[in-house]
């Protein structure tokens, strides 16, 4: 097996490939998609298409067409919110800058942000034919979901394209396509350390882990986070350092392990009551998994 490795939208990039000749035209594609998705998806750059469209919705209601790109990266960010019933929003925009988070994670240094912002209902963004429909004063991120639908869409995407299997690892969103290997794909769930707490093995499962501690800062007000829980308009309560969820795709893990850093103490029994397999580390090291969890084959 072969591997390429990158770094884009301030994260780390892996993906495996069981067929070695394929990889001149897996980072080929690789390559094309991620600068294609920045450009579209991408809060911070000035020209790209989410930045118009949260700048027409400082001035007025929104009625715009969308490309097909940023089109279905929100329709996943809405599907996100509709699994979570809305602990997981793109509505987010206004209170991740209000927490400090307003440019890229590596340019952030010792922002002033405040006690929060208002979260709007996401019910109230309407996706028809090629175009959204957004009330004024809305402003989008898709940050929460952004990397776990574009594992799912690039996976499938060289599966189809390619030959052999293919593992995709977006910063800790992990997809899976095609053949995979005779002993199946052996999947590492890394700390913020790099240490490796546990492997798992899997054919088809998509994984997802999110983390109160990869994209933090300090603020005027105390430590922050990316994660805002909708309900307070601030970064959730860190009850947890990482929730990690194994899901049909990467999209439905995601939104399970990003759903349960919102709820913080309540996040075991709301995975397990769904049946969700997950992997949850409190600040203190203690691990604590739902019945569907695989079994530990081997810690750090």
């Amino acid at each position: 097996m072969r591997s390429l490795r990158l770094h884009a939208w301030t994260t780390r990039i892996h993906v495996v490939m069981t067929d070695d000749d394929v990889l001149p035209a897996v980072q080929q594609i690789t390559e094309a998609f991620v600068q294609d998705v920045d450009l579209v998806a991408s809060r911070f750059r000035e020209d790209s298409e989410l930045a118009a469209l949260n700048r027409a919705a400082r001035r007025d209601d929104v009625d715009a067409d969308l490309s097909p790109l940023l089109r279905a990266c929100l329709k996943a960010a809405l599907r996100t919110a509709e699994l979570t019933d809305g602990l997981v929003t793109p509505t987010v925009g206004r209170a991740l800058v209000a927490a400090g988070y307003d440019r890229d994670i590596d340019q952030i240094d010792q922002p002033a942000g405040t006690a929060g912002a208002f979260v709007p209902d996401y019910q109230r963004i309407s996706l028809r034919g090629r175009g959204i429909r957004m009330p004024q004063g809305f402003q989008l991120d898709l940050g929460a979901s952004a990397k776990a639908w574009a594992a799912d869409v690039l996976a499938a995407d060289l599966a189809d394209r390619l030959r052999g299997g293919f593992l995709v690892n977006l910063g800790g969103d992990i997809a899976v396509a095609g053949h995979a290997p005779r002993a199946d794909w052996q999947i590492g769930v890394e700390a913020a350390d790099g240490r490796v707490v546990q492997t798992i093995s899997t054919r088809h499962q998509a994984f997802a882990t999110s983390s109160t501690q990869v994209r933090s800062w300090h603020t005027d007000h105390g430590p922050a986070h990316h994660i805002i829980d909708p309900r307070t308009g601030q970064p959730a309560e860190p009850v947890w350092v990482q929730v990690t969820c194994a899901g049909a795709s990467a999209v439905e893990a995601n939104a399970a392990s990003t759903a349960a850093i919102v709820l913080a103490h309540e996040a075991p029994e709301w995975l397990a009551q769904r049946g969700i397999p997950a992997l949850l580390i409190a600040q203190d090291g203690r691990r604590v998994h739902t019945p569907r969890w695989a079994p530990e084959r081997s810690a750090a």
